[in-house]
């Protein structure tokens, strides 16, 4: 999506510093700058407030990303991107088309999550899902693009046609368009990706779309219910927030934080929680603290909440198959790691 808006060398995109390397890696394979803000402390998505002084004129998208499940407040968002319309300086024809930044949001984690009433998928101009296997709906791998463009501007069906040449070597038929009678002779009109999803991999994604919010989304929001529960009455927890006044979260992750230790400390703990038969998890390691981008000049020190919150975070599991009494014996788990390795 970053290519198909023209971003390349000399330009920036604005993004959290808390989030997987992929938000940021394809950036850089566009030749583009990533710019980091911090994050807010209670949902880990990117802190808005501090998005303007950000912004200038080599910026061409915005790209939040809904940690955990729970969605950025992409009205506000929105209205920015608005507010800096008249700064905006377009390099590619969509750019003038579309005549200001880009909001690009990293769904990954919240298929299903809404705000205000508004599933994601339709809160900004592009969303971007992930079906990796450890996502709450899972085609095994792969992932979608949900196009959601004022249609004064943009054909969303347009575009549409335009990405499936992108994703298939830039051929300008399917294989199923190809054996229509008569129809068998195609052409390459540019040099696209092979990045199409397989058809054992959508029909996959059909039957899990089926269950979903009747059942995934239903079975996952009652385990997200008895941690929340249970973790009440252990000391020094700050549990995770999953709605608020005008969101819903996809309860794709648990991210619990310890009040009062160090990353040493919270390393320590999760060693001691393995050794109890229980797998856990740290969501995320901070981009700026990687190899590649500190090599490039980025620092965590200057991302204070981000870091804040990586290192006190653990992330327990939560998955459908999760029983209840599994949820207790993790809980438990927890509880004693902390008191060991605490006092």
């Amino acid at each position: 999506m970053l290519r198909w808006y023209g971003v390349g060398e000399g330009d920036e995109v604005i993004l959290p510093a808390y989030t997987y390397s992929a938000t940021a890696n394809v950036i850089m394979h566009c030749g583009a700058k990533p710019v980091f803000v911090d994050v807010n402390y209670d949902d880990f998505n990117i802190d808005v407030s501090e998005i303007s002084e950000k912004i200038n004129e080599n910026t061409k998208v915005i790209m939040p990303v809904d940690f955990g499940g729970m969605p950025c407040q992409y009205e506000v968002i929105n209205q920015l991107v608005e507010a800096y319309r008249n700064k905006f300086v377009a390099k590619s024809e969509n750019q003038k088309k579309l005549g200001r930044i880009l909001v690009l949001s990293d769904a990954a984690h919240s298929f299903g999550a809404s705000l205000n009433g508004k599933k994601t998928g339709s809160l900004c101009d592009v969303s971007v899902f992930s079906f990796h296997a450890v996502k709450n709906l899972s085609t095994a791998e792969g992932g979608a693009v949900a196009l959601n463009f004022d249609e004064r501007i943009f054909n969303n069906q347009e575009i549409y046609q335009e990405l499936c040449v992108k994703t298939l070597h830039g051929q300008n038929k399917d294989a199923l368009a190809k054996t229509q009678r008569g129809n068998w002779r195609y052409d390459i009109v540019e040099a696209g990706y092979k990045c199409n999803m397989t058809d054992i991999a959508a029909a996959i994604g059909l039957i899990e779309l089926e269950r979903y919010d009747n059942d995934n989304l239903r079975r996952r929001k009652e385990i997200v219910t008895l941690y929340l529960s249970l973790l009440k009455a252990v000391p020094k927890l700050e549990l995770p927030i999953f709605e608020d006044t005008n969101r819903k979260s996809s309860y794709h992750l648990f991210p619990l934080r310890i009040r009062g230790i160090n990353e040493a400390q919270r390393d320590e703990i999760i060693k001691e929680i393995f050794e109890r038969e229980i797998s856990v998890n740290v969501h995320f390691i901070p981009v700026p603290c990687m190899s590649f981008y500190k090599a490039l000049g980025y620092s965590i020190d200057d991302y204070k909440t981000t870091y804040d919150n990586f290192s006190r975070e653990i992330t327990l599991p939560l998955y459908y198959d999760l029983t209840d009494d599994q949820v207790r014996s993790v809980v438990k788990a927890v509880a004693d790691s902390i008191a060991k390795v605490l006092g």
